[in-house]
């Protein structure tokens, strides 16, 4: 089972704060220094130290480029051209908005796509990587007026940033990060100066993707640029969630410290949870064995002008991304038309999410949705054997006595892997724990 990873950007985000955190979580530093050795990129190397960022112990992720690469990331005078306290020279908060203007190393997405395809990193990890540069190339071609094709990223890909976006693909990929839940970025205001001249924060960039990935952007009172456009290309690559479950635990922490300093503590706090389940609440469902009550949405829209392939399609999205159930009704609406209302039913959390998806992916102009209360049995998921093999299923209670509910997928594989029919395997589980109550 993957992990659900929380990332909070109270102080912003950018790539190398990102790695820092994600090393701090555990990800391997052999596997992520293997993969950053076979990069056909030049002019760099990595530190990982600790430092201590607002009184807090945090790991830094350096990329220490050579005299022909380094930029301005860090300095603080020439990004805001007036004196910030603790304006050292150091390397990226993301992606290097500043570069001196005597050396530009001209790659754009194809020649980044040759370095990432020909590295040994996994195919799971290039995927996040290239997701990455495709979002930072959609947002700068916009931000330029020229198509993304002809986007040559002068910082974007500067060696650090290369650097940066790797190594995070590596390590969620190394961590087995498989739900990432991201609030809210918190951005500083003000103006920065970078290639381009003198630009305004969000920069547009920035602004480009928290539109087009629909991320939530809070301003703050800090003076300076605290999300950067790599920073936000993570969060719109690899986000699937935007809100938090109601209660949580939290199984590890890790933070990263970023480079710059601004009033904000300038870092990443990055946690591995889990939902609170009931036994977690310290209530033994067997123990308690009585119904509980919970409240769920209901989202419902009529359509009438989507194909089958796309209606399809849409199901699959919802329920990737957390709808606990979805279905089609076929009703006739005005004039005759046959349509369809779909139905979605999901978590509060989950519910703008959702919205989204269906107004991306259909024709549908609005969406009705009401809050329910429904009763729900004390249930838990357990592995239970066959001879074939384990299965997964849902064990819910009722007066005392359990009720088992063979999960499909988990018996379908069983069924292909093995070639017994799905009914046997079924039936087998069924009548096996009817046995022993």
């Amino acid at each position: 089972m993957g992990k659900t990873l929380y990332l909070e950007c109270y102080s912003g985000i950018s790539g190398d704060v990102t790695v820092a955190a994600l090393l701090d979580l555990g990800a391997d530093r052999l596997v992520l220094d293997r993969v950053l050795k076979s990069l056909k990129v030049s002019g760099f190397e990595t530190k990982i130290s600790r430092v201590v960022k607002s009184g807090i112990d945090a790991c830094d992720f350096d990329v220490v480029l050579d005299k022909d690469h380094e930029n301005h990331d860090h300095d603080m005078e020439y990004l805001h051209g007036h004196h910030h306290e603790g304006h050292e020279r150091n390397h990226a908060h993301g992606t290097g908005t500043a570069q001196d203007h005597h050396h530009h190393e001209h790659r754009g997405i194809k020649e980044i796509t040759y370095i990432i395809e020909h590295s040994a990193m996994t195919e799971n990890a290039k995927k996040i990587a290239l997701r990455i540069f495709e979002i930072l190339a959609e947002a700068e071609s916009k931000a330029h007026n020229v198509p993304v094709d002809q986007v040559y990223f002068h910082e974007v890909g500067a060696v650090d940033s290369i650097v940066d976006i790797v190594s995070v693909a590596v390590c969620l990929d190394n961590l087995d990060v498989t739900e990432v839940i991201v609030p809210v970025l918190c951005e500083g205001r003000g103006t920065v100066r970078c290639q381009h001249g003198i630009l305004p924060i969000p920069v547009p960039a920035v602004a480009n993707i928290v539109s087009a990935n629909h991320l939530h952007l809070k301003m703050t009172e800090v003076e300076g640029e605290l999300v950067t456009p790599t920073g936000a290309a993570i969060v719109a690559a690899v986000k699937t969630k935007d809100k938090l479950p109601e209660t949580f635990e939290i199984q590890k922490i890790g933070i990263g410290a970023g480079k710059r300093q601004y009033e904000c503590p300038g870092i990443l706090r990055a946690m591995f949870i889990s939902e609170s389940t009931e036994q977690a609440k310290g209530r033994n469902p067997k123990a308690e064995n009585q119904e509980t009550k919970d409240t769920i949405i209901k989202m419902e829209t009529n359509i009438d002008d989507c194909s089958g392939e796309v209606l399809g399609f849409v199901m699959e999205r919802l329920m990737k991304a957390g709808a606990r159930d979805v279905h089609y009704v076929p009703v006739f609406m005005k004039k005759n038309r046959p349509a369809w209302v779909l139905n979605v039913i999901c978590k509060e959390e989950d519910m703008e999410t959702l919205q989204n998806i269906i107004f991306e992916e259909t024709t549908t102009i609005g969406i009705r949705y009401s809050r329910m209360e429904r009763t729900i049995l004390p249930r838990e998921t357990r592995t239970l054997p066959t001879p074939w093999g384990e299965v997964l299923a849902k064990v819910c209670t009722l007066n005392g006595k359990e009720q088992i509910y063979p999960e499909y997928e988990s018996v379908a594989q069983l069924s292909r892997e093995k070639e017994i029919p799905f009914t046997e395997i079924y039936r087998y589980i069924v009548l096996a724990n009817k046995d022993k109550e």
